[in-house]
């Protein structure tokens, strides 16, 4: 195994803030890296760094000779007049290479990433579309090592399917070596064969596993529970120490010197261990609720909201009681956010008016609404401010808490205080905003888009917050592990009968799945009589002997795939699979191969249905 970049000893700084120092990391060929690690840790940075874009303060990247790297950055810039395939087409300027060449390489690319138009200007494109087509821009040129910071942010579930298939060896020219920026922890599972986390309760300021992400947190588990007790023994011999040289100077002259110094220096040790373990912090989220007892909170029947020609949903039902945990998931641009702002002003407010039914909501209900835009947050403003927008206190739950101690809850130091926000991270302003929510009792919650930036630690604490609630709960994520644990049903947008209940996302999936193969084989729901009139009329059309054999056993074949697809999925689910990575892994890829296999006899099916009718 050959080694493509190795990074010595890298520290990097900004200003009086620290955030990394002296990390070793290197990439080998094959090597399918997540970086995880706390929001301000140095995760962008570093992958900057790698690439180029950054300089260390200290240390050195060494490079195998020719390998070609390509960066995959948070924020996208196209030309939002031209087309996607134009705005690719532009990145290869300059490149050694004939225009059909260029041609062949950007539409095959579009094409892997489902693009059905490549002419809409990109400025009409959604977040997920935009991020696919970043995606394709950063494999254009085949690099050695592809480098990518949060890949998911703004996919919808659908999306960030694609880019695992891509990223497990489905397709897509992904080469065989990457970095990735991921907080979607089942992305890490299935695509990564290594997980380095940056955090600073390590010695080395990183953790580095091989194997997958489920690995990775039991060796984590073991080595923090090691070195808490490690604080543990250093504590009981610093006191044996200390006692030792608090004695009076004759009986400490009668001791070797030797011993005098490993006592100073055990209490440094001591000192690191414990500053270590000091920094395994987690975010205090905690949703407060008023503790309304009303069994209908909010109902909505028949509900139905359009824009143009354009239906969003119709006839829909929701009732709200506490206890509700909802989930909402479509593609991007279905109507998840208009619901969720119909739901926030009863369907009676500016553009969130109703077209018909009807919205119920007991009196004096309160709906508190996290808004995926961010619109709430003032970039110029101080965290001070942002955090206390009275003074320098806070009242949470009938008692006033001073801004520091309000701050320190969300992992904010004293000193980035006077930061304006807008130099904040993603992930530090999104805890400001869930800072500000928590600080209004609620009867509902509506959640859109709240995991966005979030490191993973800030998710698991989110999740165990909203676990707790009492009171209802829509939520609006991508986060596929969050909505399994949290919501007990899912509304599902675009599936065949529009807008569903589904009893969780796979359920959607499949559906959306046999809407697609209903559009592109509509004839599939005939196929064993259509089969039956063709061979009794012992007409052929253009197919030869061979062809018409292959097209006689097809629809077998397409049933045993299924059934098999079938069984690998419920095969995924059974407990001793999930907690075995290497099985899981095992069991992901059968499936994948089956999937693969089953779209290729559907293609070939068409193909062959093509050429009888042709005949």
């Amino acid at each position: 195994m050959s080694n493509l970049i190795n990074c010595q000893s890298l520290s990097k700084s900004f200003g009086a803030r620290t955030l990394f120092t002296s990390i070793n990391l290197v990439v080998a060929k094959d090597d399918k890296i997540g970086v995880i690690g706390p929001n301000g840790s140095g995760k962008s940075t570093l992958l900057k760094i790698i690439c180029g874009l950054e300089e260390a303060d200290q240390g050195k990247i060494l490079f195998q000779k020719h390998v070609r790297s390509s960066y995959l950055a948070q924020i996208d810039l196209f030309n939002d007049e031209a087309g996607a395939a134009d705005n690719l087409l532009s990145a290869l300027k300059g490149e050694r290479l004939e225009e059909s060449e260029k041609n062949n390489m950007v539409y095959s690319l579009l094409s892997r990433a489902e693009f059905v138009d490549t002419d809409v200007p990109v400025g009409q494109l959604s977040g997920g579309w935009r991020k696919r087509l970043s995606i394709c821009r950063s494999l254009l040129l085949a690099p050695d090592v592809l480098v990518m910071d949060e890949p998911t942010n703004h996919l919808d579930i659908e999306g960030i399917l694609w880019l695992e298939k891509m990223l497990s060896g489905g397709g897509g020219g992904v080469p065989s070596t990457f970095l990735l920026v991921s907080h979607d922890r089942y992305l890490l599972e299935s695509c990564t064969n290594r997980i380095v986390e940056l955090s600073a309760i390590y010695p080395e300021g990183s953790f580095q596993v091989q194997g997958s992400y489920s690995r990775y947190l039991k060796e984590r588990h073991h080595f923090l529970q090691n070195q808490q007790q490690e604080e543990e023994r250093l504590t009981n011999k610093v006191r044996r120490e200390t006692e030792w040289l608090q004695r009076g100077p004759k009986a400490r002259a009668t001791k070797a010197k030797y011993r005098i110094d490993a006592a100073w220096k055990m209490q440094d040790d001591l000192a690191d261990v414990k500053a270590r373990n000091r920094a395994i912090s987690k975010v205090q989220i905690d949703f407060d609720a008023t503790g309304r007892k009303t069994k209908n909170l909010l109902v909505a029947r028949g509900i139905t909201k359009s824009y143009g020609d354009q239906t969003l949903f119709a006839d829909l039902d929701i009732t709200l009681s506490p206890g509700s945990r909802i989930g909402l998931l479509g593609r991007n641009g279905c109507g998840k956010s208009t619901l969720m702002r119909v739901l926030a002003s009863g369907g009676a407010e500016g553009d969130t008016v109703i077209d018909s039914g009807q919205i119920e909501v007991a009196e004096n209900v309160q709906i508190v609404s996290f808004d995926q835009n961010r619109t709430a947050i003032d970039p110029a403003v101080t965290l001070r401010r942002a955090l206390a927008p009275e003074g320098d206190s806070v009242v949470y739950r009938g008692r006033s808490l001073h801004v520091v101690s309000w701050a320190q809850k969300f992992l904010f130091e004293p000193d980035q205080l006077e930061t304006p926000v807008g130099q904040l991270s993603g992930g530090e302003q999104a805890r400001i905003l869930i800072a500000g929510l928590m600080l209004q009792p609620a009867d509902i919650l509506l959640l859109d888009e709240p995991t966005n930036d979030l490191d993973i630690a800030s998710l698991d604490v989110l999740e165990a917050s909203l676990l707790d609630f009492p009171g209802a709960l829509v939520l609006v994520t991508h986060d596929r592990f969050l909505l399994d644990r949290v919501c007990h049903r899912i509304i599902g947008f675009g599936g065949p009968a529009g807008v569903s209940y589904y009893a969780e996302y796979k359920q959607w999936l499949d559906d959306l799945a046999l809407l697609t193969r209903q559009r592109n084989y509509p004839e599939k729901k005939s196929f064993a009589v259509e089969k039956k009139v063709s061979t009794r009329s012992g007409k052929t059309g253009r197919l030869s002997y061979m062809d018409q054999r292959e097209y006689d056993q097809m629809e077998e074949k397409i049933t045993v795939l299924e059934r098999c697809i079938e069984e690998l999925e419920l095969k995924m689910e059974q407990p001793e699979i999930v907690s075995d990575s290497v099985k899981l892994a095992e069991c992901w890829q059968e499936l994948e191969t089956a999937r693969s296999d089953a779209e290729s006899l559907y293609a070939r099916w068409d193909e062959l249905e093509q050429l009888k009718e042709r005949g």
